[in-house]
C-alpha cells in the first residue's frame, strides 16, 4: 500500500523541529523550512535553496503541499475582484479584495468554511451545504494570495482582512485563531492582528472564549435586527443565541479585551427601518460602544428581500445617530460580479 505523505503545511514549528531532531538534522532547519513555508509562500521544497538537494528529496519522500490554487477571477467596475479558489479536494471557495484607492485602503474578505451551515434568510452562502471547515493554511493561503495580485494590480499591499467570506469564523475557531497567528507572525505576513476583523452570526460562548483567549483582533456581530422577534425570523442561530445572551457576551468580550465591536445591520425594505427598529438599536448600544456599519441589501436568486430606499436609510441612520452612537452608511462594492455582501456562492 502507498504511505500517503503528510502536508507539511499542517505542521506547527515546534512539530517541525521534532520532524528534524527525528531525522538527525539541526533544530535550526526547522525554521529556516517554516519561513520558507509562511514568509516566502513557496510551493515545493525545490524552491528552498539553503537546504542540501539530499535533505529536499528526503522532504519530498515524507511530504506534500497542499496550496489553494486560483480557479476563477473577475473583476468589477468598481475595482473589487473576486477570487474562486480550488483546494486540494476540489471545493471551491471564494475570496473578495475591496480597494477604497483614495484611503489607500486595501481589504480582503476570506472564507473560513466551504458553504456554510447557518441558513440565513438572506444569504446566498447560507443556501449551500456546509461542507467543511477551511485548515489555517487554506485561510492563509487566501490572504498571501490576494496580497500578492493587490501588489500587481494597485502597487499596495492589503491593510486590512475581514473574516466575513464563505462560512462561520467561530465554528471553525481553532483554524481561524491560527491562522490568525500565522498571518501575524513576522514569519509569517506580519500584519498587524488590530487590522483583522471576526464577522460573527452570534455565537455568545465562542464570544467569550475569543475574549479569554485574549486576541486582538476587531469583532463584528452580523445583527440585521435589534429584537428577537425579527431576528428570528431571518437568522435560525437567533433561537440559540438570543439577543441578551449576546448582549451578555459582548460586554464580556469588551471587558476583558477593549476591544472594538462592530455592529453589521443589512438595510431590508419594510423589515428592519423602522423608527421603533432604530430604537431598539440604540438601547442594544448602551451597553458598551460600538460601531454601527448599515450595509445595502444585495438582492440574491431566490430570495423575496428587497433593498430600502436609500432616503429611509439615511433617516434610519440619522435617527441613530442623534444619539450619539457611530454609524456609517457602507456602500455596497463588486455587485456586478457577485462579490458583495452576501452573494459569496460559488456562482457560475
Amino acid at each position: 500500500m502507498l504511505e500517503v505523505k503528510r502536508n507539511i503545511r499542517d505542521l506547527s514549528l515546534t512539530e517541525l523541529e521534532e520532524t528534524f531532531t527525528a531525522m538527525d538534522e539541526p533544530k535550526f532547519r526547522a525554521k529556516q523550512i517554516y519561513q520558507w513555508l509562511w514568509h516566502k509562500g513557496c510551493n515545493s521544497f525545490d524552491e528552498m535553496t539553503n537546504l542540501s538537494k539530499a535533505l529536499r528529496a528526503k522532504l519530498e519522500e515524507q511530504f506534500e503541499f497542499r496550496r489553494i490554487e486560483k480557479d476563477v477571477e473577475q473583476k468589477s467596475v468598481d475595482g473589487t475582484i473576486k477570487f474562486r479558489f480550488k483546494l486540494h479536494d476540489g471545493s471551491l471557495i471564494e475570496s473578495v479584495l475591496i480597494p477604497v484607492d483614495k484611503d489607500k485602503r486595501y481589504t480582503v474578505c476570506v472564507s473560513s468554511q466551504v458553504g456554510c451551515s447557518l441558513a440565513c434568510s438572506f444569504c446566498a452562502t447560507g443556501k449551500m451545504k456546509r461542507m467543511r471547515n477551511l485548515s489555517a493554511a487554506e485561510i492563509y493561503d487566501q490572504v498571501y494570495l490576494v496580497n500578492q495580485r493587490c501588489l500587481e494590480e494597485y502597487d499596495n499591499p492589503l491593510t486590512n482582512i475581514v473574516y466575513m467570506g464563505m462560512g462561520e469564523p467561530l465554528l471553525t475557531y481553532k483554524n481561524v485563531m491560527q491562522s490568525i497567528r500565522l498571518i501575524s507572525s513576522p514569519d509569517g505576513m506580519g500584519m498587524s492582528s488590530r487590522r483583522i476583523t471576526i464577522s460573527t452570526a452570534g455565537i455568545s460562548k465562542m464570544i467569550k472564549k475569543l475574549a479569554d483567549d485574549d486576541s486582538k483582533v476587531n469583532l463584528a456581530l452580523s445583527l440585521h435586527a435589534a429584537d428577537d422577534e425579527k431576528r428570528d425570523k431571518i437568522m435560525a442561530i437567533n433561537e440559540q443565541n438570543n439577543l441578551a445572551s449576546l448582549v451578555e457576551a459582548l460586554q464580556y468580550y469588551y471587558q476583558k479585551t477593549k476591544n472594538r465591536i462592530s455592529f453589521e445591520y443589512i438595510a431590508f425594505k419594510n423589515f428592519n427601518l423602522t423608527n421603533q427598529d432604530a430604537d431598539n438599536l440604540i438601547d442594544l448600544c448602551k451597553h458598551f460602544p460600538v460601531r454601527i456599519n448599515i450595509i445595502e441589501y444585495n438582492p440574491i436568486d431566490g430570495v423575496d428581500f428587497e433593498r430600502a430606499a436609500q432616503n429611509t436609510v439615511d433617516n434610519f441612520a440619522a435617527r441613530i445617530r442623534r444619539a450619539g452612537i457611530m454609524i456609517t452608511i457602507r456602500r455596497s462594492r463588486g455587485r456586478d460580479i457577485d462579490a458583495a455582501c452576501g452573494q459569496l456562492a460559488n456562482k457560475g
